[in-house]
């Protein structure tokens, strides 16, 4: 079996999962998105029949296979047809609805197995492996159901298929339905096919609730929704945070070692999500990730804040490397954990405030910032002052290489800018003062440091002569209008030295893992918010064309491309790929009162 990442994500802001063209679960943690991964063959290929990390529903003979979202929602079908003409349908979700006043979302997948023509013949093979795939989980079985046992989890199958069939993995020709759920170690009092059939209703219903609700543009509709929807599904509900992405450990490049785990919340990544969620008014997102970042700042010392936090918040987020895994396309290392909590990274504190800043200004939400937020936020913006001019790791996360980054300095810039516009919102006229003061110093000090005269560009660092794509974020951020002539001398010089073909990547000077090979997605989606703001919307659209036309059979998208070959690379689904389609086609679109 090749593993692609042409995979297909289902989940219900608790628990997350793909799934691949012939319906095997791949990828699915315990008993959350940062947990131990019982289905990880994504990272542990194997022969049909072979090996262990996976949950799939094999077709006797099969020859083709069709896979599809059933229409605005996180439900995944897929239809396998076998050499005789039998036909299956695979329908897999996460239960997610609203009951007795709350969000109902267990720790719950359920796979409900249908005969459409002939007499297909499966086999189920249910092999969830536990501690990061070392070691095979302890099995017990009732009359419908199999516990399988890890020292920190128990899943429960339960099922109206003989159990026997399950456990020796005996091929049976299916009548008409099967169910499969699997689920916490509870006991399952109503009908198996029953539940799974109300569970699915529901579930449908509240995604096309929650999609009905969503401020989308005039074109490119389906692709904006399935974005938005992805968006949420790697949102932790009961925190608030927001993971980068599903999985960890997917390389970059072929061979590259740069395998990350990113099974948490960085807090950059973050502020572009909720930016991008609250222009389709998905204003509930919002306020629970706000609550959360706001929770991590009370808790840290002095307003010094990380990059990156693990979900329930806690700050140690200690990186390590596993050997019972050999990695995805047996690409090594695969690590759990993340050295990036531990860098430092100057640009949080302006991707902190800037998220924040919608609390004092949207008034569509429920609880509005004021003045006793505002003193909350200041020590960030202290925080700010003092290290807008000094080396960090940057917004790309080198490990052995510290500069003063200018999208740091920006950043920074940016929070004591928008502490200056909240605090003259809500009329404390001397505190934003103090800050646009604040705000002006650091401004010119970018622009003297950063603006290199010779290459009439800014540059990715002070005194430096190298560019990297996040000087693409200037007039997005606000630091330079539109008609600056900077921004476009700038726009320019990334054209020259960091465009290849139809991408922008990230940096093409050598790191500490040699010299980048792939694209990264966002990069050029900030490419064509560029030449948007520039007037230039024709490029831009052709670019965004291209962008789309590269994402997988479901519409997502991974971290980074191959511009050669198009194929994804890097962990999936990417949610800073996400928000770059959803913030372009927004950018892009035809307004809707001009469309007829």
């Amino acid at each position: 079996m090749n593993n692609s990442l042409d995979l297909g994500l289902i989940g219900n802001c608790r628990i997350g999962a793909l799934i691949d063209e012939r319906g095997e679960i791949v990828w699915n943690c315990l008993p959350r998105f940062d947990g131990d991964p019982m289905f990880c063959s994504l990272l542990r290929e194997h022969a049909d029949g072979e090996g262990a990390g996976y949950c799939v529903v094999e077709l006797i003979d099969q020859v083709e296979a069709q896979q599809s979202y059933l229409s605005n929602t996180a439900v995944l079908v897929t239809r396998l047809k076998d050499r005789h003409g039998a036909v299956i349908e695979i329908t897999d979700f996460a239960p997610r609805f609203h009951q007795y006043g709350r969000t109902f979302m267990p720790v719950m997948i359920i796979r409900q197995i249908r005969r459409l023509v002939g007499s297909p013949r499966i086999c189920v093979r249910i092999r969830p492996l536990c501690e990061y795939g070392s070691q095979n989980c302890a099995v017990t079985h009732g009359s419908h159901h199999i516990r399988y046992v890890a020292p920190s989890w128990v899943l429960r199958l339960t099922t109206d298929i003989s159990v026997t069939a399950v456990l020796q993995e005996l091929p049976f020709f299916l009548e008409s339905t099967a169910t499969l759920i699997l689920g916490p170690d509870e006991t399952i009092p109503d009908a198996i096919g029953e539940i799974a059939r109300r569970f699915l209703d529901e579930t449908v219903d509240s995604w096309r609730d929650w999609v009905r609700d969503l401020s989308i543009p005039f074109e490119w509709q389906e692709e904006v929704i399935r974005a938005a929807i992805t968006l949420k599904l790697n949102t932790f509900q009961d925190t608030g945070a927001i993971i980068a992405a599903m999985t960890t450990s997917i390389p970059e490049a072929p061979g590259s070692g740069r395998n990350w785990d990113y099974r948490y919340c960085w807090l950059r990544d973050s502020y572009f999500v909720v930016n991008a969620l609250n222009r389709l008014s998905t204003t509930n997102t919002m306020e629970r990730y706000l609550n959360y970042l706001i929770n991590v700042a009370a808790g840290t010392p002095d307003g010094r804040i990380q990059p990156v936090y693990g979900i329930d918040g806690r700050a140690r987020l200690d990186e390590c490397e596993l050997s019972a895994l050999p990695g995805y396309r047996g690409m090594g290392p695969v690590r759990v954990g993340n050295q990036a909590c531990e860098q430092i990274q100057h640009d949080v504190y302006g991707s902190a405030i800037l998220a924040v800043a919608h609390v004092f200004f949207d008034r569509r939400l429920a609880h509005r910032g004021g003045q006793a937020l505002f003193t909350r936020l200041e020590p960030l913006g202290e925080a700010a002052i003092l290290v807008h001019d000094q080396p960090d790791s940057g917004p790309w996360e080198t490990r052995n290489t510290l500069r003063v980054h200018t999208f740091s300095g920006i950043m920074c810039w940016a929070a004591c800018d928008r502490l200056a516009r909240i605090a003259d919102y809500i009329g404390l006229s001397d505190r934003a003062a103090y800050w646009q003061g604040k705000a002006r110093i650091i401004h010119k000090t970018v622009c003297r440091r950063a603006w290199n005269e010779k290459k009439q560009t800014f540059v990715a660092s002070f005194e430096g002569d190298a560019l990297d794509a996040s000087l693409l974020l200037i007039h997005d951020i606000g630091f330079l209008a539109a008609d600056d002539p900077r921004f476009a001398k700038t726009v320019a010089a990334v054209e020259r030295e960091l465009r290849h073909g139809n991408y922008i990547y990230r940096y093409v000077e050598k790191d500490d893992f040699g010299v980048p090979e792939n694209a990264f997605v966002v990069c050029t989606f900030w490419y064509i918010y560029a030449l948007a703001a520039l007037g230039r919307a024709e490029e831009a659209r052709d670019l965004f064309t291209n962008l789309l036309a590269r994402r997988n059979r479901h519409g997502l998208l991974a971290e980074h491309l191959d511009p050669r070959t198009g194929v994804p690379w890097g962990n999936y689904v990417q949610t800073y790929s996400m928000v770059g389609l959803i913030n372009a086609a927004i950018r892009l679109s035809k307004r809707w009162d001009s469309a007829f």
